[in-house]
Protein backbone atom coordinates (compact mmCIF):
# COMPACT_ATOMS: atom_id res chain seq x y z
CA UNK A 1 0.00 0.00 0.00
CA UNK A 2 1.30 3.43 -0.95
CA UNK A 3 1.28 6.19 1.66
CA UNK A 4 -1.20 8.32 -0.30
CA UNK A 5 -3.63 5.36 -0.35
CA UNK A 6 -3.02 4.77 3.34
CA UNK A 7 -3.87 8.38 4.18
CA UNK A 8 -7.09 8.27 2.15
CA UNK A 9 -8.16 5.10 3.96
CA UNK A 10 -7.13 6.07 7.50
CA UNK A 11 -8.93 9.36 8.15
CA UNK A 12 -9.06 9.24 11.96
CA UNK A 13 -6.60 11.66 13.64
CA UNK A 14 -5.15 9.06 16.03
CA UNK A 15 -4.91 5.34 15.42
CA UNK A 16 -3.41 2.10 16.66
CA UNK A 17 -2.21 -0.97 14.80
CA UNK A 18 -5.50 -2.65 15.69
CA UNK A 19 -7.44 0.29 14.22
CA UNK A 20 -5.50 -0.15 10.99
CA UNK A 21 -6.41 -3.84 10.84
CA UNK A 22 -10.08 -3.02 11.47
CA UNK A 23 -9.99 -0.52 8.60
CA UNK A 24 -8.45 -3.10 6.29
CA UNK A 25 -5.22 -1.19 5.74
CA UNK A 26 -2.94 -3.64 3.94
CA UNK A 27 0.37 -2.14 5.02
CA UNK A 28 3.48 -3.97 6.21
CA UNK A 29 5.31 -3.25 9.49
CA UNK A 30 8.33 -2.13 7.45
CA UNK A 31 6.16 0.41 5.62
CA UNK A 32 4.94 1.81 8.93
CA UNK A 33 8.53 2.05 10.16
CA UNK A 34 9.52 3.75 6.92
CA UNK A 35 6.75 6.34 7.18
CA UNK A 36 7.84 7.06 10.74
CA UNK A 37 11.45 7.57 9.62
CA UNK A 38 10.32 9.82 6.76
CA UNK A 39 8.36 11.91 9.24
CA UNK A 40 4.96 11.19 7.70
CA UNK A 41 3.75 9.58 10.93
CA UNK A 42 4.51 10.30 14.59
CA UNK A 43 4.38 7.72 17.35
CA UNK A 44 2.63 9.31 20.34
CA UNK A 45 3.13 6.41 22.72
CA UNK A 46 3.56 2.66 22.32
CA UNK A 47 1.31 1.63 19.44
CA UNK A 48 -0.46 4.99 19.17
CA UNK A 49 0.16 6.99 15.99
CA UNK A 50 -0.90 10.21 14.29
CA UNK A 51 -0.10 12.08 11.10
CA UNK A 52 2.81 14.44 11.70
CA UNK A 53 1.20 17.24 9.70
CA UNK A 54 -1.86 17.14 11.99
CA UNK A 55 0.06 17.38 15.29
CA UNK A 56 -0.55 21.13 15.66
CA UNK A 57 -4.31 20.73 15.28
CA UNK A 58 -4.69 17.49 17.25
CA UNK A 59 -6.98 18.01 20.27
CA UNK A 60 -4.87 17.25 23.34
CA UNK A 61 -8.00 16.13 25.19
CA UNK A 62 -8.44 13.32 22.67
CA UNK A 63 -4.84 12.27 23.19
CA UNK A 64 -5.40 12.30 26.95
CA UNK A 65 -8.28 9.84 26.58
CA UNK A 66 -6.31 7.52 24.32
CA UNK A 67 -2.93 7.48 26.08
CA UNK A 68 -4.25 5.40 28.94
CA UNK A 69 -7.62 3.94 27.99
CA UNK A 70 -10.27 3.69 29.32
CA UNK A 71 -10.07 7.13 30.90
CA UNK A 72 -11.96 10.40 31.15
CA UNK A 73 -10.67 13.89 31.95
CA UNK A 74 -11.54 14.91 35.50
CA UNK A 75 -10.03 16.29 38.72
CA UNK A 76 -8.20 19.63 38.39
CA UNK A 77 -8.56 19.77 34.62
CA UNK A 78 -12.35 19.38 34.65
CA UNK A 79 -12.83 21.61 37.71
CA UNK A 80 -10.87 24.38 36.00
CA UNK A 81 -12.78 23.81 32.75
CA UNK A 82 -16.09 24.37 34.55
CA UNK A 83 -14.78 27.29 36.61
CA UNK A 84 -15.25 25.43 39.90
CA UNK A 85 -11.66 26.27 40.88
CA UNK A 86 -10.13 29.63 39.95
CA UNK A 87 -6.72 28.33 38.88
CA UNK A 88 -5.77 27.66 35.28
CA UNK A 89 -4.61 24.06 34.87
CA UNK A 90 -2.00 22.97 32.35
CA UNK A 91 -1.83 19.29 33.27
CA UNK A 92 -4.35 16.92 31.70
CA UNK A 93 -5.65 15.03 34.75
CA UNK A 94 -7.79 11.97 34.16
CA UNK A 95 -9.51 9.08 35.89
CA UNK A 96 -8.81 5.55 34.74
CA UNK A 97 -9.97 2.11 35.84
CA UNK A 98 -6.44 0.91 35.08
CA UNK A 99 -3.26 1.65 37.02
CA UNK A 100 -2.07 5.14 37.96
CA UNK A 101 0.29 6.59 35.35
CA UNK A 102 2.04 9.85 34.43
CA UNK A 103 3.36 10.82 30.99
CA UNK A 104 5.51 13.92 30.50
CA UNK A 105 5.64 14.55 26.76
CA UNK A 106 6.22 17.49 24.38
CA UNK A 107 2.46 17.46 23.75
CA UNK A 108 1.71 18.00 27.44
CA UNK A 109 1.78 16.53 30.93
CA UNK A 110 -0.75 13.72 31.38
CA UNK A 111 -1.67 12.28 34.80
CA UNK A 112 -4.02 9.35 35.38
CA UNK A 113 -5.46 8.40 38.77
CA UNK A 114 -7.00 5.02 39.40
CA UNK A 115 -10.58 4.49 40.56
CA UNK A 116 -12.25 1.07 40.75
CA UNK A 117 -14.60 0.21 37.87
CA UNK A 118 -17.72 0.83 40.00
CA UNK A 119 -16.67 4.50 40.26
CA UNK A 120 -15.95 4.88 36.55
CA UNK A 121 -19.05 6.91 35.68
CA UNK A 122 -20.35 10.48 35.59
CA UNK A 123 -18.71 11.67 32.37
CA UNK A 124 -20.01 13.04 29.10
CA UNK A 125 -18.76 12.83 25.52
CA UNK A 126 -17.58 16.09 23.98
CA UNK A 127 -17.72 15.79 20.20
CA UNK A 128 -16.56 17.79 17.20
CA UNK A 129 -16.76 17.01 13.50
CA UNK A 130 -13.47 15.06 13.58
CA UNK A 131 -13.01 13.71 17.10
CA UNK A 132 -14.46 13.26 20.58
CA UNK A 133 -13.29 12.81 24.14
CA UNK A 134 -14.74 12.04 27.57
CA UNK A 135 -14.98 14.71 30.26
CA UNK A 136 -16.29 14.34 33.81
CA UNK A 137 -19.45 16.18 34.72
CA UNK A 138 -18.70 18.93 37.29
CA UNK A 139 -20.38 16.98 40.08
CA UNK A 140 -18.31 13.86 39.41
CA UNK A 141 -15.09 15.85 38.97
CA UNK A 142 -15.63 17.38 42.41
CA UNK A 143 -16.26 13.99 44.01
CA UNK A 144 -13.26 12.47 42.23
CA UNK A 145 -11.08 15.32 43.47
CA UNK A 146 -12.19 15.09 47.11
CA UNK A 147 -12.01 11.31 47.11
CA UNK A 148 -8.45 11.25 45.74
CA UNK A 149 -7.17 14.15 47.87
CA UNK A 150 -6.97 12.81 51.44
CA UNK A 151 -5.43 16.08 52.67
CA UNK A 152 -8.89 17.69 52.37
CA UNK A 153 -10.35 16.87 55.78
CA UNK A 154 -12.47 19.76 57.07
CA UNK A 155 -14.22 23.05 56.33
CA UNK A 156 -10.96 25.04 56.48
CA UNK A 157 -9.43 22.85 53.76
CA UNK A 158 -12.54 23.26 51.63
CA UNK A 159 -12.76 27.04 51.97
CA UNK A 160 -9.10 27.41 50.99
CA UNK A 161 -10.00 25.94 47.60
CA UNK A 162 -12.20 29.01 46.81
CA UNK A 163 -14.77 26.87 45.04
CA UNK A 164 -17.40 28.33 42.74
CA UNK A 165 -20.37 25.97 43.02
CA UNK A 166 -23.13 28.03 41.44
CA UNK A 167 -23.52 25.60 38.54
CA UNK A 168 -23.41 22.42 40.61
CA UNK A 169 -26.48 20.20 40.36
CA UNK A 170 -26.93 19.26 44.02
CA UNK A 171 -29.40 16.38 43.54
CA UNK A 172 -27.02 14.82 41.01
CA UNK A 173 -24.08 15.36 43.35
CA UNK A 174 -25.87 13.63 46.22
CA UNK A 175 -26.95 10.79 43.94
CA UNK A 176 -23.37 10.21 42.80
CA UNK A 177 -22.17 10.47 46.39
CA UNK A 178 -24.22 7.42 47.42
CA UNK A 179 -22.28 5.29 44.95
CA UNK A 180 -18.93 6.13 46.57
CA UNK A 181 -20.00 4.97 50.06
CA UNK A 182 -17.12 6.85 51.68
CA UNK A 183 -17.32 8.43 55.14
CA UNK A 184 -14.87 11.32 54.62
CA UNK A 185 -16.48 12.18 51.31
CA UNK A 186 -19.95 12.21 52.90
CA UNK A 187 -18.66 14.54 55.62
CA UNK A 188 -17.08 16.95 53.13
CA UNK A 189 -20.15 17.12 50.89
CA UNK A 190 -22.34 17.81 53.92
CA UNK A 191 -20.08 20.78 54.70
CA UNK A 192 -20.38 21.97 51.12
CA UNK A 193 -24.14 21.63 51.11
CA UNK A 194 -24.54 23.52 54.38
CA UNK A 195 -22.21 26.29 53.19
CA UNK A 196 -23.11 26.68 49.53
CA UNK A 197 -26.32 24.94 48.49
CA UNK A 198 -28.69 27.16 50.41
CA UNK A 199 -26.96 30.52 49.98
Amino acid sequence: MKYIEFKKLVTVPIFTSQDLKNLGASYTPSQLTGWLKLGYLTKLRGGLYTYTDSLDTLPTQVIANLFHSPSYLSLNYALSHYGVIPEAVYTFTSITSKSTRTYDLPLGHFTYRHLPPKLFFGYTQISSTTSSYLLAEPEKALLDYFYLTPSIKNSKDIFELRLNLENINWPKLKKYLTIFKHARLNYLINILEDSYAHT
